[in-house]
Formats: C-alpha cells, structure tokens, sequence
C-alpha cells in the first residue's frame, strides 16, 4: 500500500522502468479552422495556433511528416527502433481558406511540414471558404502533405432509404477512391492517408481502408502507440473547448499511451460490442481496459462526455469504467487518464455513438 499519492507515483514510474516493455509515444495534432472569425466550435485562434508552435520549439519537439510514420510503426510494432518520444505529426481536416492565410505563414516560417486532409469537392466547386488547388500545390512545394477525407464529406455510417449493405459499402468505397484520384491528379501525388468524416467509422469501413492500404486516423483522443490500430490512429482535436489554454495544449503534447492496452466494451447484458455505434436501448457502456501498469495503479481517471468523472473499479491488471448516467444522442466519448509520473499522464479515448431516441439520425 501506498503511503501518500506522490510516493505511489515515484512507485510507479520506478516499476515502469523495471518492466520489460516499453512505453512509446508520437502524438498526432487535429485541427480545422485557424481563425478568429470562423465557427468557435473547430477554431482555433492564430495567437493559440502560434503558442503552440512556440511551445513545440522551445520544448525541444521534433515536427514530423506524417509520411514518415508508416516505416515508423512498422519498425515500432516489429519490435525495433522505438517511437520517438517528443515528436508531433501537425494534420488540418477539411482544408479551409484559414490555413492558408493564418497557419501557412507561421509553419512555413518554421519550415514545418504538415498535412492538409482534404474533402475534394469543395475544393472543385471552388468554394472560398476553402483552399484552391493552387495554394495546395504552393504549399505542397514547401514540403506539406495533401491527403484524403473523402470526397463529400458524408457521414458513412449512414446507410440511405432503399439502400442494400453492399450499394452502401459500394458508395462509401466511390467517395474515396474519387477523392483520391483527384488528389492525385491535381498534385502529382496522393499518399495512402485517410482521415475519418466527423471521427465516425465502423468495421466494414475499417477492414475497406485496410484492404486499399491506407492509414487512417480517427478524432478519439490520445497519442499513437505500437499497438495502435492502423486504421484508426487517433490525434488530439483542437478548437473550441478543445485546447483552450497552453496547460491543456502541454499535457496532450506530453501524454503517454496505457502499455500493452487491451480494451473491452460491454453492453447491459455483458455482451462485447465492437462498433462505436450504440444498439437501441443501449446509453451506458462498460469499457474494460487492461494493461500492465494497472497492477501498480490507484489513480485511474475516467470522464464521459457531459458527465466528467465516472466512477472506476480495479482487479489486478484491469480497470473498469461505465458512465452513471445515458450517454447523449450524437457523438460521445470516455477518456481515461492516470499519472505516469514526471508530470506526464498516460490517455485512452474511445468513441462511442447514439441515435436519437426513435432510431432516427442526430442533426449535424
């Protein structure tokens, strides 16, 4: 038993490093508008956007290209080279007019690559809240990454009146390859990186972006580990409530993934459930998370969207979490965090989805 809280932290991070594994961490960025003038809920401010650039350099961070993370990984997951510790990979989804005019500048100033997920039908429309194909190329030549987020930007998990599994599967498939093409042929180039519509996906979707090659990244929280599933590699969202001051912005930058984490999520009936999407008359899940480092744990937070902290249970190596009240309609998550020592915390966000009460889709 532990005698007072930071001596069972400098337990744990002592016994971390006896362990035989090894804790390894690569954070991905999110962010969508850079403005103060666009909507509050994507945006971050030019100020904040540039703090954390600062706070990147004056901490020592290296900036990668996110073409650099798939021999990454593999040599990570093969039991080689570990994941860089200190590193960030900077995404943007949608590929607003705002990045171009407000971040543009900042990273090209740092010569920092970065990568634009682009939705290519605003971009052929030649909408004006959004980037051209030519300030793409310009800022392609300066060594960002022009990837794929469809070409619609619909919510896949949406299967239309009338529509058969496989006309749905078929339309989903289209929109992506589409939008690939044109990414290619406006580009010269289009690398193998998708970025989920709205963070939403299921498994059909998953083992389709596996079978065309592709690495894909979610909007659940937390930082990329070996163990990560490629095909849903999560990233840090920025804007809004999201990031709000530099404390937040450092805790995530700094955060460590759970070792060896395996997770269960279960219905009210003890039933695994391996969508994100919730079924009918199911609101509280229970996740069950196991790795390691719980043995020495006490101190394991867990928080559910609009809720905050939901109550925890430990057996051995496993801890258990399950929201005390029904998870909104729309999209919600349970983030799980616990102190890793050195002021560092390790991170765990699962996504979770609910229809309305009458089985209709939520408003966007």
């Amino acid at each position: 038993m532990c005698l007072g809280r930071w001596k069972c932290l400098s337990l744990i991070t002592a016994l971390l490093l006896l362990c035989p594994f090894r804790v390894e961490a690569l954070v991905v960025l999110q962010y969508h508008h850079i403005s103060d003038k666009t909507p509050k809920s994507t945006s971050t401010s030019t100020a904040l956007f540039k703090a954390h650039l600062d706070f990147l350099q004056e901490q020592g961070f290296k900036v990668l290209s996110i073409e650099q993370l798939p021999k990454l990984l593999a040599r990570s997951k093969n039991g080689g080279a570990s994941l860089p510790d200190r590193a960030v990979i900077i995404t943007f989804d949608d590929g607003y007019r705002s990045i171009y005019d407000n971040a543009w500048p900042l990273l090209k100033k740092r010569k920092l690559p970065f990568t634009v997920f682009v939705n290519s039908k605003p971009h052929d429309e030649k909408n004006p809240n959004y980037m051209n194909w030519d300030q793409l190329r310009e800022m392609a030549k300066k060594g960002a990454s022009v990837a794929n987020h469809s070409d619609s930007h619909p919510h896949f998990l949406r299967k239309r009146s009338g529509e058969s599994f496989a006309q749905w599967q078929q339309r989903r498939e289209r929109d992506i390859d589409f939008a690939q093409q044109r990414i290619k042929k406006e580009m010269g180039r289009a690398p193998k990186m998708y970025a989920h519509t709205y963070g939403e996906y299921d498994q059909a979707l998953l083992k389709l972006l596996e079978r065309k090659g592709f690495i894909a990244f979610g909007q659940q929280s937390g930082p990329v580990s070996p163990d990560s599933d490629m095909q849903l590699l999560p990233r840090f969202p920025f804007g809004g409530a999201y990031g709000k001051d530099m404390q937040d912005f450092a805790t995530k930058v700094f955060s460590l993934p759970f070792p060896r984490l395996k997770v269960v999520v279960k219905d009210s009936q003890g039933r695994s459930l391996l969508e994100p999407e919730l079924p009918a008359g199911e609101s509280k899940p229970r996740m069950e998370l196991v790795s390691p480092v719980f043995q020495f744990a006490e101190n394991l937070q867990c928080f559910a969207s609009g809720q905050g902290a939901i109550k925890t249970s430990k057996n051995g190596s496993t801890m258990v979490t399950q929201a005390q009240g029904a998870l909104p309609s729309g999209r919600s998550r349970y983030n799980c965090t616990l102190h890793a020592g050195g002021g560092r915390f390790y991170w765990y966000s699962h996504l979770f989805i609910r229809r309305l009460a009458d089985g209709r889709w939520y408003n966007e």
